[in-house]
């Protein structure tokens, strides 16, 4: 896409997939992060427990934002995609670590992701949030 108001911050240490998708999408004041899962800088999935997966997540979706000017204080909205629902009650908690009053829009989708994976984000971040 050739637009001037469109361009695709990516950083030397963004975690690349192999499929037919921008990690990161920079539209005005917009920044727009394709789903990060806890995958290695290779793209290579990394299994770990819940937390470890949730952790891993939010580092790559950080180190995204960073290489755009932006920190997580800058997300406007978040999708989160959690495969068991018995672990709603500690995304919650460990969400809250990341996220900070006056919370993100967000939208929560489980029984989602087929196994492979238990847990996955995008966001939305807005450059004239602060940064």
């Amino acid at each position: 896409m050739n637009h001037p108001h469109v361009s695709y911050p990516l950083a030397p240490d963004t975690p690349v997939s192999h499929l037919p998708f921008s990690p990161v999408v920079k539209v005005g004041d917009l920044i727009l992060v394709s789903g990060q899962a806890s995958v290695d800088a290779t793209g290579k999935i990394i299994t770990d427990t819940f937390e470890g997966e949730f952790r891993r997540s939010l580092e790559n979706v950080k180190r995204i934002l960073q290489a755009a000017g932006l920190a997580l204080a800058d997300v406007v909205q978040v999708r989160s995609y959690v495969d068991n629902p018995k672990d709603l009650a500690e995304y919650n908690r460990l969400y809250r670590e990341y996220f900070s009053e006056p919370y993100p829009a967000r939208a929560t989708i489980v029984n989602c992701l087929g196994g492979a994976l238990k847990y996955e984000i995008e966001v939305i971040a807005w450059r004239g949030n602060g940064s």
